[in-house]
């Protein structure tokens, strides 16, 4: 359980794509390979951005009542969909492309994840938080060898992050009040929507996520803490001497 920390934190939620996992890069790598065996001559980065720009769009449908709720499986499939009409991938089977659909299940995480959450794991009850199926969740942590204590995903509440039920169920299924619950992440409004809960908030730069073109930074003050990866972060979130906002080192 929790050791005693100056925020009161007993559980540590976490965005999972591109806070733990790095979706772009393992799409990337795969798509290559996967294209060399088909003979497809596709830009794979490109590929990758598209796939990713559908998901936004496809949880609004799904809010506004355009789109029945579906697992995250099944937006992804849909979008890939489209995406494979755009980049002319014709002639897959159903299998070839569920199984592609499923690349979600294998991303590979940051070079830091696996020992950060680790360390992590010892004072702090770990559950992932996110938008990603249960399903999904469960065999990409089986793939990337991620410590969860448990998976807590969108699909438990019917509702999609940023919505308040998902961040309020979570802490209750947690058996937590919400600022007992952190949430981790890589995207400040992810933070700023649990931060309105009353969850605590913690900031883990990815600059790589979308590619080499950094992304600016969240100011320095708004969030609980800031690390710049999940190693990072455990030093932070462990060392309880530190007092203050714990800004960037």
């Amino acid at each position: 359980m929790a050791a005693e920390n100056k925020f009161g934190v007993k559980a540590l939620a976490f965005d999972v794509f591109g806070t733990v996992v790095d979706w772009r890069g393992s799409i990337i790598r795969e798509g290559k390979q996967w294209g060399e065996g088909k003979g497809f001559k596709v830009d794979w980065e490109k590929f990758a951005d598209q796939w990713r720009a559908g998901y936004f769009p496809a949880m609004a449908k799904v809010r506004k009542g355009e789109l029945p709720w579906m697992k995250l499986d099944a937006l992804h499939r849909l979008i890939l969909d489209d995406v494979l009409t755009q980049f002319a991938i014709t002639q897959l089977t159903e299998a070839e492309k569920n199984h592609w659909n499923n690349v979600w299940h294998r991303l590979a995480p940051w070079p830091d994840s696996v020992e950060g959450l680790t360390r992590l794991k010892k004072d702090f009850i770990l559950a992932t938080l996110s938008n990603g199926n249960v399903s999904l969740l469960v065999e990409m942590a089986k793939h990337a060898g991620l410590p969860w204590d448990t998976v807590l995903s969108a699909e438990l509440f019917h509702h999609y992050k940023p919505d308040r039920e998902v961040y309020l169920g979570a802490a209750d299924l947690l058996g937590c009040q919400p600022s007992e619950v952190m949430m981790v992440a890589a995207h400040p409004d992810d933070l700023r929507a649990a931060r309105a809960c009353g969850l605590r908030t913690a900031y883990v730069s990815r600059p790589l996520e979308y590619g080499p073109a950094k992304k600016e930074s969240p100011k320095s003050d708004e969030f609980d803490v800031y690390a710049n990866d999940l190693i990072e972060l455990a030093r932070k979130l462990l060392d309880t001497g530190l007092s203050g906002n714990m800004g960037h080192s």
